[in-house]
């Protein structure tokens, strides 16, 4: 009966959809783009003849009071050659001596520094969009933006994906007048699709001026769906070239990496810790290959990561799995053709599943990827070889995606499927069928549901057990009412191979509604959000209340940049077996009803000094809990960024005698010689693992794709002699590494 109302239910939506005549396209008409007439020379000052005639964009306030002319005189271009795509900034300024330059880094997304930039829709998808910006300092970002800037329902990660890297120059300069930046983007940077050389692609320009934490726009977005209104890719402005055709460039880039490591294992009669020396060599290759202007084929050998930054420690204090971020640059170029996520961290595809096993790297013999458009299709697919390791067999990975626009421009219909066979004859094989669509302004309706075979289960396609259903109705505005509301299913043998599921066998109800407001021009306040969220998880096998909460609360931000946010929750937690934080404390098996409450208190990011603090206190299963935050980042010069982070977690069972306390404490040091040549030192320290782990990062950028590595990683044990025995090693592992990548572009 239950199952036969939901479908009820979205047989409604679907049919509210189908018969609605609203109109889902832009007010604005499309602007034909100027193309350059003559050589540019790329020094930041766009001063030659071949700018002369082309207009600057009309440029709004953004914030914090949205349609006020801008307090800076502020003047964008945007033209092109056959090429290369040009953008010029002339960033006029009343007092140059206050303009902030806190960055040379390669893509530092630094909030103290000055920034202009460009996003580009190149496919003119409504949803994907490439973006481009640069500080004074003329430095290079660039960053991939997927599900139109919208944060997917659950979660607080971005909505943007700053590992993504392409070629592209700038230069800038700061004088007298402000400061003056020209970037020159070659189109073979950007894939998609001519018609007989004309292509529509969405554009939007910004300009943040840090010391009055103010944001220029062009076209004219309101900031009406959060922090990210300002990638906003459906609110892009559409733009036309003329007689551009991408090129097909082939880029084989050889590495080379030579080092040394060391690590300690028992021995066999488990008395001692013997030590194991490794001298480590190896090449590998990458090619990237534009098949076709909107299609690039990625071919990796030998894949290796050493120079990827080391993950931030947790402490966990759930019954479920922690989720880390991918960092892995082979796995970020259109990453968000693979995103099949359900909420939260759950979601059919984590790449993080390939090359890593319990915390250890697993060599990857080598890959391909396709990633692209084929017609109205985005197309993905990607298969990947790795080794074996222990118990674990030599695997093959494989991820197959396809999406297309349905109805307008803004609605989207899709499949998946991946695959993990190992050498063993074991097998794990997922598929998933997805829909976004638009019902109304800021309405969407997402439905997905996706099934799971392998080895040793019964398999059965039309069963519900190795199944996920997932249906979500969202107001995607923080501007007035707002709403979220999920309904999710696991079945009890759904498992996604490689996916990642902080639980399973549950039925999931959340529910979020919000009020939010801009005040008036005249109040310090930017904007004001009241709301509430209700979370009930059920058990499938008898129907049990696994997990409740109800947790309304109240944030704010100031136009200065403050930021604020507190709420009350209270708690039901069904435990049916012990867990513990440590030897020390565990939660028995029961029924739990607790209370908390919960703070944070940015200051401006936009400042050089920058605080955040986060307090969550108050009853926890049958005993008490209390976690402090504070992450504090100083910005001392355009050379030199100091950040910090602790976390206090007190978590005490007085009627049992237990408690557990954790400390996570970290240290960032970064320095930056100029724009290529950047020094990284992350040191952090996690009582609960009583460890300590440095990562140290040198990295010479000359050009893009150009790099040379020198990194050096250790694990220090902290506690070793408190009841271990045999005594555990001071250095638990050190690796120092030497890694070279030169790309050849053809």
């Amino acid at each position: 009966m239950f199952l036969f109302k939901q479908k009820q239910i979205i047989l409604i939506c679907l049919g509210l959809f189908l018969i609605s005549e609203i109109s889902f396209g832009q007010d604005r008409e499309q602007y034909l783009l100027s193309r350059i007439n003559g050589s540019v020379t790329l020094d930041g000052l766009s001063n030659e003849p071949a700018w002369e005639g082309i207009e600057p964009l009309p440029v709004i306030e953004h914030a914090p009071d949205f349609g006020n002319e801008p307090s800076e005189r502020t003047e964008i271009f945007v033209a092109y050659d056959d090429d290369f795509l040009y953008v010029a900034g002339r960033l006029y300024d009343q007092e140059p001596s206050k303009i902030q330059e806190n960055s040379k880094q390669r893509d530092s997304g630094d909030p103290s520094s000055e920034w202009f930039g460009i996003v580009i829709d190149s496919f003119n998808d409504k949803e994907n969009a490439l973006a481009f910006f640069t500080t004074p300092a003329g430095l290079r970002w660039d960053a991939a933006v997927f599900n139109d800037a919208q944060q997917n329902p659950g979660t607080t990660s971005p909505p943007l994906n700053f590992s993504w890297n392409t070629f592209w120059d700038v230069a800038t300069v700061l004088n007298g007048e402000g400061w003056f930046a020209e970037m020159r983007i070659p189109f073979s940077s950007l894939r998609f699709q001519d018609n007989n050389g004309r292509v529509v692609m969405g554009i939007i320009c910004r300009r943040k001026i840090a010391r009055k934490n103010e944001s220029v726009i062009f076209p004219a977005i309101p900031p009406d769906w959060g922090f990210w209104s300002k990638f906003k890719v459906s609110q892009a402005q559409e733009v036309v070239f003329e007689n551009i055709y991408s090129h097909k460039p082939l880029y084989i880039a050889p590495y080379v990496l030579g080092g040394f490591g060391r690590y300690h294992e028992l021995n066999e009669e488990e008395t001692a810790y013997k030590r194991f020396d490794d001298f480590e060599h190896e090449l590998g290759l990458d090619v990237k290959y534009g098949l076709t202007n909107n299609l690039t084929l990625d071919i990796t050998l030998n894949t290796d990561f050493a120079q990827v930054e080391a993950d931030e420690q947790q402490v966990n204090l759930t019954r479920f799995s922690l989720f880390f971020p991918e960092k892995r640059l082979f796995f970020q170029e259109r990453s968000s053709n693979f995103d099949f996520s359900f909420g939260g961290p759950n979601r059919l595809f984590y790449s993080r599943r390939i090359g890593l096993h319990e915390g250890k790297p697993v060599r990857i013999y080598g890959g391909a990827r396709l990633v692209g458009r084929v017609g109205p299709w985005d197309v993905g697919a990607f298969n990947m070889q790795t080794a074996s390791i222990e118990e674990l067999p030599s695997e093959n990975f494989g991820v197959y995606r396809l999406r297309r626009q349905v109805f307008n421009p803004y609605s989207y219909v899709g499949s998946i499927v991946t695959t993990r066979i190992g050498t063993d004859g074991s097998y794990n094989t997922a598929y998933g069928l997805d829909g976004i669509f638009r019902l109304f302004r800021n309405d969407y309706l997402t439905l997905k549901w996706a099934q799971t075979f392998e080895t040793e289960q019964e398999n059965n396609p039309f069963s519900l057990n190795p199944s996920r259903l997932c249906v979500n109705w969202e107001r995607r505005t923080i501007k007035g009412l707002g709403y979220n509301s999920i309904f999710s299913y696991s079945g009890p043998d759904y498992n996604p191979g490689i996916g990642f599921e902080i639980r399973g066998n549950f039925t999931c109800f959340y529910n979020e509604l919000w009020y939010g407001w801009f005040p008036e021009e005249k109040s310090a306040i930017f904007r004001h959000k009241v709301f509430l969220d209700e979370l009930l998880v059920l058990c499938n096998t008898d129907g049990a209340t696994e997990t409740a909460y109800l947790g309304p609360g109240y944030e704010f931000e100031t136009k200065s940049g403050y930021e604020g946010r507190i709420m009350t929750d209270l708690s039901y937690e069904n435990v049916p077996e012990p867990f513990s934080f440590s030897d020390d404390a565990e939660v028995p098996e029961g029924k739990y009803f607790y209370y908390g409450l919960k703070g944070e208190f940015n200051t401006p990011s936009s400042k050089p000094i920058y605080t955040k603090v986060n307090l969550d206190a108050g009853s926890f299963y049958d005993g008490r809990r209390i976690t402090l935050g504070l992450s504090p980042r100083w910005n001392t010069s355009s050379s030199l960024e100091l950040g910090g982070s602790y976390q206090f977690n007190r978590v005490t069972f007085p009627d049992r005698d237990q408690h557990f306390t954790a400390h996570i404490g970290g240290l960032r040091i970064l320095y930056m010689l100029n724009t290529r040549f950047s020094a990284t030192a992350f040191i952090q320290y996690n009582s609960a693992v009583d460890a300590v782990i440095t990562n140290i990062r040198l990295r010479y950028n000359p050009r893009e794709g150009n790099d040379l590595y020198l990194v050096y990683n250790e694990g220090l044990n902290t506690n070793r002699y408190y009841g271990e025995d045999p005594v555990l090693p001071f250095t638990d592992n050190r690796t120092i590494m030497l890694k070279y990548t030169y790309t050849f572009t053809l």
